[in-house]
């Protein structure tokens, strides 16, 4: 098997590229290492031969990854050796054990489809979310090395306590779903956020749009439960909606799976899929 590899060095887990590398080839694949920052040129001249493509690295790593093995027609195996790595817990790929990760991405079969999602300036595949995950984000960052997946739950804390409602107009397809204040919108792919949150999702094929009405600060613990749990959208003051186009006017910047970002418009979109290695 012939696997591109895309390395996120700058991911918390990556202690040694070249040891990635060598774990693959061990396990009998042929490996074409690039560094994360080569996949634009790698998009843009797509090479010969690839069976796989595989990704070490973090939730922000997996959007242009997998633009990239949509477009060579391929499956994409995940590495996951970030923080939060809330795609590996969605789909229940190994985490904490990179020899597992390893056997799954050179060897697994089982392949699950999943939409990849347009935010203008990257794909992503989990989550874009404005307001309190954007707050809750700016403050985990310091406390990531320390605490790991549990600087999201810091962060989301601090944000429960000190973040200020957004004004917010949003649409799904062109249908108006929402305008107001609120304390957050999440647009979702697979749903997956935050080092273990989660907003249901009805099927592949469109995205996601909940919004969490404005209200006071005490409903934020009611609707942290349902993120956890499930059943968010069912809460009295979330408003839900699904569409292949989304746009969110008023903030300025998304937290897009797990970074902060400008995205022109607030537009999203669906953009293709991807065949992820799960089994």
């Amino acid at each position: 098997m012939r696997i591109l590899l895309i390395v996120n060095a700058g991911s918390g887990g990556v202690d040694d590229p070249d040891a990635i590398a060598a774990g693959l080839r061990t396990r009998g694949a042929d490996v074409d290492a690039h560094p994360i920052d080569d996949l634009d040129d790698l998009r843009d001249a797509p090479p010969a031969g690839v069976d796989r493509v595989v990704v070490a690295g973090g939730d922000g790593s997996l959007g242009p990854a997998a633009a990239l093995a949509a477009q060579l027609d391929v499956p994409l195996a995940v590495l996951p050796v970030g923080t939060a790595n809330d795609l590996a817990r969605a789909l229940e790929l190994p985490l904490d054990d990179l020899e597992a990760a390893l056997d799954l991405a050179a060897r697994g079969e089982g392949l699950r489809t999943v939409d990849i999602a347009d935010a203008g300036v990257v794909p992503f595949l989990n989550t874009a979310s404005a307001g309190l995950s954007v707050h809750a984000t700016r403050s985990a960052v310091p406390l990531k090395r320390v605490l790991g997946p549990l600087a999201y739950a810091a962060g989301a804390v601090h944000a429960g306590v000190r973040a200020q409602p957004l004004q917010v107009r949003v649409a799904a397809d062109g249908e108006p779903v929402f305008s107001g204040r609120a304390w957050q919108v999440i647009v979702a792919g697979t749903g997956a956020f935050g080092g273990g949150s989660k907003l249901d999702v009805a099927r592949p094929g469109a995205l996601d749009v909940a919004v969490l009405v404005a209200g006071p600060r005490r409903q934020l613990l009611r609707r942290a439960h349902g993120m956890r749990v499930g059943g968010l959208t069912e809460q009295d003051g979330v408003v839900h909606a699904r569409g292949t186009t989304v746009t969110v006017e008023g903030p300025g910047d998304f937290n897009v799976d797990g970074d902060v970002r400008t995205v022109p418009g607030g537009r999203f979109t669906t953009a293709d899929q991807v065949r992820i290695v799960v089994s």
